[in-house]
């Protein structure tokens, strides 16, 4: 018994060392399974972008669809909303089938790395079926879809957030310490003026004239929170460096920069939201970037699910799988809500023009409160050893 283990954990180490053309000749394992979900949700993101922009050319044969109401229910707004309700009931039951594994070569381990046959035929089901419930349900699945996609920017935030902090402990724990100083302090410093020059620019491009009070507060206040991450990072109690909150600096300042491109078209102080009105090949461009990036930062995060664990194992077992499953298709599940609220703006009555993507007052404030909300982790994270550390002293 002992050798078939050994075995199998041989034949693992060998596809996961291998080459991606030997990963996807091997279709039953765990590494090129997460490439195939991956691939499934960019396709899903093209079709209920192409059922709102482009849907218009199917409503003969939505008419033939009980609740689809001349087909119109269907399409738009509601037909994200529908394609990302198929496409959520696919990866929470994955979620369901899988949050327990922790072996290979399990039964859960082989669901998750292969049956893609009957996999196949369960994914299109799963979108199809959603386009036979009544409008009702598709509403009541859209208020529910802003605290899954709420959920999601979370989770993308602590993510982020302990990648910054492990990237950190790595150059800490280099035996070279001397030209790991110097590496820390290059790319410190480099993020650091990638700050300023964003600032620099997002006062350029979105304060055009004095009245634009809400784009100054946003600017002057991610400033205010840089320098107060730094401030407390540097503090002679937590001693973290100057690398994070510069990368975490960055971060914000990008969050930032979002929210206010978010704003809609027509208004003053959002001169680029006018110019991208327009449907031109940058737009295009834009938008198809916008999309990628949101499919790999779903992927990205659901395949860093040890950030997530409360006690760390150090020495892993041979057979332990190698990621959790079960996070990974949550990810996925509550990321198809994400999709869904950037689609439309975050409002479900809300219809969005062809080739945008997160527009809308909404959508700029989302992207606000998850920049401070981003900055309260990042803080608590520096301080949380030293308050607890005094709570356990008294």
């Amino acid at each position: 018994m002992e050798t078939g283990t050994s075995t199998d954990n041989n034949g693992y180490e060998v596809i996961k060392n291998g080459s991606w053309f030997i990963q996807f000749r091997n279709g039953y394992n765990p590494w090129m399974a997460r490439y195939v979900y991956g691939l499934m949700f960019l396709l899903v993101n093209l079709l209920a972008w192409a059922v709102r922009d482009y849907g218009r050319g199917a409503v003969t044969e939505m008419k033939k669809l009980k609740n689809c109401k001349d087909g119109l229910n269907c399409l738009g707004t509601e037909g994200v909303l529908r394609v990302s309700l198929g496409c959520f009931l696919f990866y929470f039951i994955m979620f369901l089938t899988t949050v327990a594994t922790s072996k290979t070569h399990s039964s859960r381990d082989k669901w998750h790395s292969g049956w893609w046959f009957a996999k196949l035929l369960m994914w299109p089901g799963l979108i199809i079926f959603p386009f036979l419930l009544p409008s009702s349900i598709i509403d009541l699945y859209g208020e529910i879809a802003h605290f899954g996609a709420g959920v999601f920017l979370l989770i993308q935030l602590i993510s982020i957030i302990s990648f910054i902090t492990w990237l950190n402990d790595f150059f800490q724990s280099q035996k070279d310490a001397e030209r790991c100083h110097v590496h820390v302090m290059l790319l410190a410093t480099i993020a650091y003026t990638l700050c300023i020059l964003g600032v620099i620019l997002m006062y350029i491009w979105y304060v055009p004239d004095p009245s634009c009070l809400l784009n100054i507060f946003f600017i002057t206040w991610t400033l205010f929170l840089i320098q107060l991450m730094t401030s407390i990072s540097l503090h002679p109690k937590i001693n973290a460096g100057f690398l994070t909150p510069s990368l975490m600096g960055l971060y914000v300042v990008f969050i930032c920069w979002c929210a206010i491109r978010s704003e809609p078209v027509g208004e003053i102080c959002n001169r680029n939201a006018e110019s991208s009105s327009r449907t031109d090949w940058l737009t295009i461009i834009s938008f198809l970037v916008a999309l990628l990036a949101m499919v790999i930062a779903t992927f990205s995060t659901g395949v860093d699910s040890q950030c997530f664990q409360f006690r760390k194992d150090e020495n892993q077992e041979e057979d332990a799988i190698p990621y959790g499953y079960g996070f990974f298709h949550f990810v996925f599940a509550t990321g198809a809500m994400y999709f869904a609220m950037l689609l439309i703006g975050w409002n479900i009555h809300h219809s969005m023009k062809r080739w945008t993507i997160d527009v809308g007052w909404t959508s700029t404030w989302v992207r606000i409160v998850n920049e401070w909300l981003g900055v309260c982790i990042f803080i608590w994270m520096l301080v949380a050893p030293m308050v607890l550390k005094n709570r356990q002293t008294t």
